[in-house]
C-alpha cells in the first residue's frame, strides 16, 4: 500500500471586509490623501518668471519659518487658543453640569437655548454679529450714540480678537455642552448612591465623580477646539470688510494661505504655509491627547 499524503488545503483570502471598507478607503484617498500629496508636491516647487515651475526642495519651508507675516498670524491664533478655548470649555462644562443637576428648572428649554447658536450656519452667525458690532450701524452704534461716546469699539485693534472670540464662544458652547452632558449621562447611578451614603454633597460629587467621568470628553473637546482655533478663517474673513484696516490678509495663517493662493497666485508658497500649519496643529493636538490619556490612566 502506498501512503498518500494529503496536501494541506490552501485557505482563500476573505475579501468581504474590503467590500465594506473599500468605498470609504477610495473616498478617503481621493478627498484626503490625494490633496495632501498634491499640496506636498506643490510646496517643493517655485513658479519663477524664467523657467516656470522649478524644484527648490525645502526652500519654501525655510522661507515660511522666517516669514514675519506667518508668525504674526500664528501668534494671534495661539493667543486666541490660550484665552478663548478655556473660557468656552468652562462655560460649556458649567452648562452641562447644570443640565445634569436635578435642581435646574426647565432643563430641556435651557439645553435647547444653549445649543441653538450651534444650529445657526457659521456665515449667518458672523453676519449677525458683524451687524451688531458695526461702528456706524447696529447695536454697538446705538449704544455709543445713547452714551454720547465711543465706549464700545469691537473692531479696534486691541479688541477685534476678543470680538471674534465672543462669536466663536457663542457658536460652540452648545456643541461642547452636549459632549460633556453625554459623558455625564454615562455615570452609573450606583456611584451617586454610594456618594450619598458617604455623605458627599454638591461640589464633592462634582469633584469626585462627575469631573473624572467627563475627563475623556474634556480631552476630546479640547483637541477639537485646538484644531478649530488654528483653522480660524470664517469669522475674520467675513468681518474684514467692516474692519479692513485692522483685519489684514495675514490675520490668521489660514487667511494668509488663502490670500496667497487666490489673490496672489502664489500656490506653492500657500501650500507650504498650509502644510506647516497642519504639522504644528497635529503635533499640538497629539501632545494634548497623549497627556490627557496618561492623566486618565493615572
Amino acid at each position: 500500500m502506498s501512503n498518500v499524503v494529503a496536501k494541506p488545503r490552501v485557505k482563500k483570502r476573505d475579501w468581504r471586509g474590503w467590500q465594506f471598507t473599500g468605498p470609504f478607503a477610495v473616498v478617503f484617498a481621493l478627498v484626503f490623501i490625494a490633496p495632501l500629496a498634491y499640496a506636498l508636491y506643490l510646496s517643493l516647487f517655485q513658479n519663477r518668471l524664467i523657467g516656470g515651475d522649478t524644484f527648490v526642495g525645502l526652500d519654501n519651508y525655510v522661507a515660511v519659518l522666517s516669514d514675519p507675516k506667518f508668525w504674526d498670524g500664528f501668534t494671534r491664533v495661539l493667543l486666541f487658543l490660550l484665552i478663548q478655548v478655556p473660557i468656552m470649555l468652562l462655560l460649556a462644562l458649567i452648562a452641562a453640569l447644570a443640565i445634569d443637576s436635578a435642581r435646574l428648572y426647565a432643563r430641556g428649554l435651557f439645553r435647547m437655548v444653549v445649543f441653538l447658536p450651534y444650529a445657526v450656519p457659521a456665515v449667518v452667525a458672523v453676519l449677525i454679529w458683524g451687524f451688531m458690532y458695526g461702528n456706524n450701524f447696529g447695536l454697538t452704534a446705538n449704544i455709543n450714540d445713547f452714551l454720547g461716546a465711543d465706549i464700545l469699539r469691537p473692531f479696534a485693534p486691541e479688541w477685534v480678537l476678543a470680538s471674534i472670540g465672543n462669536i466663536v464662544t457663542w457658536q460652540f458652547i452648545g456643541y461642547n455642552m452636549l459632549i460633556f452632558y453625554s459623558a455625564l449621562k454615562t455615570i452609573p447611578s450606583d456611584l451617586y448612591e454610594a456618594a450619598e451614603i458617604d455623605g458627599a454633597r454638591g461640589w464633592q460629587v462634582i469633584k469626585a465623580i462627575k469631573l473624572p467621568a467627563a475627563r475623556g470628553a474634556i480631552v476630546i473637546a479640547t483637541i477639537f477646539s485646538i484644531i478649530g482655533s488654528f483653522q480660524l478663517f470664517n469669522e475674520p474673513n467675513i468681518l474684514r470688510p467692516l474692519a479692513n484696516n485692522v483685519i489684514t490678509t495675514y490675520f490668521t495663517p489660514n487667511m494668509y494661505a488663502f490670500n496667497l493662493s487666490f489673490a496672489g497666485q502664489q500656490y506653492n508658497y500657500a501650500a507650504t504655509v498650509a502644510i506647516v500649519m497642519g504639522v504644528i496643529t497635529a503635533t499640538i493636538a497629539y501632545v494634548v491627547q497623549l497627556r490627557g490619556t496618561r492623566r486618565g490612566e493615572r
